[in-house]
């Protein structure tokens, strides 16, 4: 997943949201791990141009080493965010868009959070200054939860689901609409095109193994990501060749580095064989370790789902370059009886 176009500059119809707290909040009441619910109708998500999920992490609050990380528009990075305070009881950050993958950040395209601690959750505002009228957009934090499972040898296989029969579409949906636009199936290979929808499937899983296979076109330069729970992207992008990167082929977007670059040339199929316990990752591609229980710190990329302790569906993403895939075979993972 990289950089697209603003989401301010797409995103309307948005309602906005005025919230009261019954008492001031203490600074402290910041700290911690947020899942975030963005509000929109589902009009305003027309190709997809942000996740629906965020996630924040403060640390330090009422210190003058408050440290901030954000993931959120537009692209669902791990942002560091360099400008925030509290006053009143309210947080205030700034997030600024950065220079990265050959793209030129618009210095005028930032965004505005104002958060407020409420009963135990953040309600929040988005406010982008650089569109005109200025555009507002409201979330819900929610404390991430404690997931106490590990991949410690006493997970059982159970009978594989074959997620896709190469004939149709059934068993999936799209992230913006049931038509999936840009979605087809050929030759028993599923395809998207450019600036397809996002596609998810309709059954929701938590503890799993994922096989799947996966081809890039040759002459473009192409950015897709697997989605697993709906929360958490495992890139896919056309770099053979080049060294391993947070925002490279394997990578667990901005979150987990991979070992190698074990990325086949565009026109060639590569295999993804991935295993998910609570919050430990083992990512196998074309038959090399990327990462062995790799502990995952929170949402990102395309993140549909905020819900972290709730089982959530697969994703495959659609909303930028033409992809192809083939042989998704999911395997439910059980705790062993006793």
């Amino acid at each position: 997943m990289y950089p697209r176009k603003s989401l301010f500059a797409l995103i309307g119809l948005l309602a906005g949201v005025a919230f009261v707290p019954s008492a001031r909040a203490a600074d402290k009441d910041f700290n911690g791990k947020w899942d975030i619910q963005v509000h929109a109708q589902p009009a305003s998500f027309v190709q997809f141009t942000t996740t629906a999920a965020w996630w924040l992490s403060v640390t330090g609050a009422g210190t003058p080493q408050m440290r901030i990380q954000f993931v959120g528009s537009p692209d669902g990075s791990l942002d560091n965010i360099k400008v925030a305070s509290i006053k009143n009881g309210v947080l205030n950050f700034t997030w600024t868009e950065k220079a990265h993958h050959g793209h030129t950040p618009n210095p005028n395209d930032r965004a505005e959070y104002e958060v407020r601690y409420v009963n135990g959750l953040l309600q929040g505002t988005v406010t982008s200054p650089a569109t005109t009228p200025a555009t507002h957009l409201t979330f819900t934090g929610y404390r991430s939860p404690k997931i106490d499972e590990h991949d410690d040898g006493t997970w059982v296989p159970g009978k594989p689901i074959r997620l896709f029969d190469g004939k149709d579409l059934k068993g999936w949906t799209g992230v913006n609409s049931p038509k999936m636009a840009g979605w087809s199936v050929q030759d028993g290979i599923l395809r998207c095109a450019d600036n397809s929808d996002d596609l998810i499937t309709v059954r929701k899983f938590w503890n799993f193994e994922l096989h799947v296979e996966y081809r890039l076109p040759v002459g473009k330069r192409s950015n897709n990501g697997i989605g697993l729970r709906g929360r958490y992207e495992l890139q896919i992008a056309s770099d053979y060749g080049t060294p391993p990167g947070m925002h490279g082929t394997g990578a667990l977007y901005t979150r987990i580095l991979p070992r190698v670059n074990a990325s086949k040339p565009a026109g060639e199929w590569n295999t993804y064989d991935i295993r998910l316990v609570g919050r430990e990752v083992t990512t196998v591609l074309n038959g090399k370790t990327l990462y062995k229980k790799a502990v995952i710190e929170g949402l990102n990329g395309i993140a549909i789902d905020p819900f972290e302790g709730r089982p959530g569906p697969i994703e495959l993403q659609g909303d930028e370059t033409a992809a192809e895939f083939r042989n998704l075979v999911l395997v439910p993972l059980t705790k062993r009886s006793k």
